[in-house]
């Protein structure tokens, strides 16, 4: 009797237990990540690291899908989140110079002022945002203007990725025909 009991009691919470959990959907606007060195994870598992992390950005990747993305989706003049969804997390793993901001190591969130002829980017202390609509301009702790490069080839999802430059490293946003880079270098 006592096993008849257990059995039900078991069917009856593994039932209810099924019913409860609802998963979410697939995002239009998968989130990803990009580190610095570019694939660190991975060179990591291989044992191949030959510098050390330096930076990681956590972004949502919208896609044009035959939209007018800059001046028309993305409003010029505007604060934008870089990205979809939650605002795009920048975390720096070394104390860096960004601009002539010193910026020390820990997680920041990344914005962004896009015009036609130059980008704003803005790192801004407040974390875990979901969009730009509650941006703090009190909370920037550094903002760097960049020049906007224009591709031939448009990029259908917003990526972006760290690059070994001269003067330390930068990160690269490429979105439908534009480009823009935030130059990093070490403090």
């Amino acid at each position: 009797m006592k096993l008849i009991v257990a059995f039900f009691s078991l069917l009856v919470f593994t039932v209810a237990a099924s019913a409860q959990t609802k998963l979410p959907e697939l995002d239009k606007s998968p989130l990803d990540v990009s580190y610095y060195p570019d694939r660190y994870p991975l060179l990591k598992l291989q044992d191949k690291v030959n510098e050390p992390l330096m930076a990681r950005v956590i972004y949502s990747r919208p896609t044009k899908n035959g939209r007018n993305v800059f001046g028309g989706l993305i409003e010029y003049g505007k604060v934008w989140r870089l990205g979809a969804n939650e605002a795009t997390e920048i975390e720096f793993f070394q104390n860096v110079k960004v601009g002539n901001a010193k910026i020390k190591k820990g997680r920041y969130t990344l914005y962004t002022i896009p015009n036609a002829d130059k980008w704003t980017f803005i790192i801004n202390k407040d974390t875990d945002s979901w969009g730009s609509f509650k941006y703090d301009e009190k909370k920037d702790l550094a903002r760097v203007e960049v020049q906007v490069l224009q591709q031939e080839t448009p990029v259908e999802a917003f990526t972006m990725v760290f690059e070994k430059v001269p003067a330390g490293f930068g990160l690269t946003a490429a979105w439908d025909n534009e480009k823009v880079t935030l130059p990093i270098s070490l403090q």
